[in-house]
């Protein structure tokens, strides 16, 4: 158990110095408080990790300290309303109490104590306490850090061009209702970011956003991840398990790839989109649900209905508000402020934030044609990044065609000739490795350290490229 702040309020001494005593030979540090005001003034003034709070208290009781701790919540960003009935208030409290007020200790957990101690109470039992309070207090912290360290990947949009400012802009509309969306837009064109967005600007923020890979898992196991199953359905399924729908109850579901979902599975689904209701696996018993669907596809779901690949009555339920994001093409005034953002989101690793781009690689980012969009981008800069041995990144460490008088005619020509995206990136890779090469100077366990590829991967692709590993002018 790490040690802690903790504070002792308390009007009995030999209580005082017992829990004093007792919690320092632990490791803890403690600050003592004898009566109500003092309680409350050392959790302004020292902001401990832990209180441990008498209930019955000169000045002011434990049950004011409460009150006046749920109102202006000392140590955390003030509130100016009520927090709920068993709201957990800051810092974590655990009452004190004598054996013939139990019931007002009850009144107190309801003020928001996580747990309360009669007296006489046994040491022992306390540190036991103690320790999972912070534990939880710990894990609480952590929990939203790593939500924090989430969100902060999925909260910045790059909409300096007219499309992409008309796109946020309807979504930001459709956010605060209910309505299904249906996210449209090739591949690496940021469509769960957009669904992670209306997710964030709808009354459901604060509820969970889970999202559902309908390409990742075949059809038996992604019923199963969704709608979860019960005891005895298959062979192995000892106990019931709830499915991502209904541990979504109040958030947002996002069904990536919606385009790819088994046919079988499109009737099951076109139930819960209609009537909100389902299933699990092995039941029958109809669960009621209370969530908000978006959907995200790359395919032509028209083309798909055409072909009886997927359900007509299902795609009008998901194309009620439809939103299609523009490649990368076609939003030219997008690419730099897009690298730059790469460049930001690197942080200090590399010394990424002290590079930026030469005119000529500038040049090369916005005249090259993006296949593979916003995540081919996200590629090519990061990878330039860490390849760059100076502040100022040139245009050959892009491994991007050069920009020319020639190259511009072609590519804005009414009829250029289509790039092929699977001989643009297998020249980027080949590039690549190439690059890493020269500069570990042809040791591979370097160069794949580099690239932040595994050793026996790196020397997979060296194979399957047909690199030549003892050229020296690599």
């Amino acid at each position: 158990m790490m040690p802690a702040r903790i504070l002792i309020a308390d009007d009995d001494p030999d209580i005082l110095s017992g829990l004093k005593e007792r919690l320092e030979w632990s490791g803890h540090h403690t600050i003592t408080a004898k009566d109500g005001a003092e309680a409350l003034s050392a959790i302004q003034q020292e902001r401990p990790s832990l209180v441990l709070l008498d209930l019955e208290l000169p000045i002011m009781t434990g049950i004011e300290v409460l009150e006046r701790l749920r109102n202006g919540n000392p140590g955390a960003e003030p509130i100016h309303h009520a927090p709920a009935v068993g709201q957990t208030i800051t810092p974590p409290v655990i009452m004190l109490t004598a054996f013939g007020t139990i019931n007002r200790a009850v009144e107190a957990m309801k003020l928001g104590v996580v747990d309360f101690l009669t007296k006489p109470f046994d040491l022992n039992h306390l540190e036991c306490l103690i320790r999972n309070v912070l534990d939880r207090q710990s894990l609480a912290k952590e929990v939203r850090q790593l939500r924090s360290q989430v969100e902060s990947r999925y909260t910045t949009i790059v909409a300096e061009s007219r499309k992409m400012r008309d796109v946020l802009a309807f979504a930001q509309r459709v956010a605060p209702s209910d309505a299904t969306v249906l996210v449209l837009g090739e591949t690496g064109t940021g469509k769960e970011l957009l669904a992670r967005a209306i997710h964030r600007w709808s009354g459901r923020a604060d509820r969970c956003f889970m999202a559902v890979n309908c390409a990742a898992l075949p059809e038996y196991l992604l019923e199963n991840e969704l709608f979860g199953h019960e005891r005895g359905a298959f062979t192995g399924a000892s106990q019931m398990q709830e499915g991502k729908i209904e541990a979504t109850e109040g958030g947002t579901v996002f069904f990536d790839e919606i385009g790819d979902m088994p046919v079988a599975l499109q009737s099951r689904m076109l139930r819960l989109l209609q009537d909100k209701e389902f299933h699990r696996v092995g039941g029958t018993h109809q669960i009621q649900v209370d969530v908000r669907f978006i959907a995200a596809t790359n395919k032509d779901l028209v083309l798909a209905v055409r072909q009886g690949t997927f359900r007509d009555d299902l795609y009008y339920r998901f194309n009620v508000l439809p939103i299609t994001l523009p490649p990368l093409r076609d939003r030219q005034e997008d690419i730099l402020p897009l690298a730059a953002h790469v460049i930001e989101r690197q942080g200090g690793r590399y010394g990424a934030e002290r590079k930026h781009f030469t005119t000529p690689a500038q040049e090369a980012l916005c005249h090259y044609h993006w296949p593979g969009n916003i995540r081919e981008l996200e590629n090519v800069v990061a990878r330039a990044v860490i390849l760059s041995d100076c502040q100022d990144i040139p245009a050959e460490l892009l491994g991007l065609p050069a920009v020319g008088p020639a190259i511009d005619k072609a590519y804005n020509a009414e009829h250029a000739t289509p790039i092929s995206y699977h001989h643009s990136m297998e020249s980027h890779s080949r590039w690549l490795i190439q690059e890493a090469m020269r500069k570990a100077e042809g040791n591979q366990t370097k160069a794949a350290a580099l690239l932040m590829l595994q050793r026996t991967y790196f020397t997979k692709l060296l194979k399957q490229k047909d690199i030549d590993i003892k050229r020296t002018d690599l």
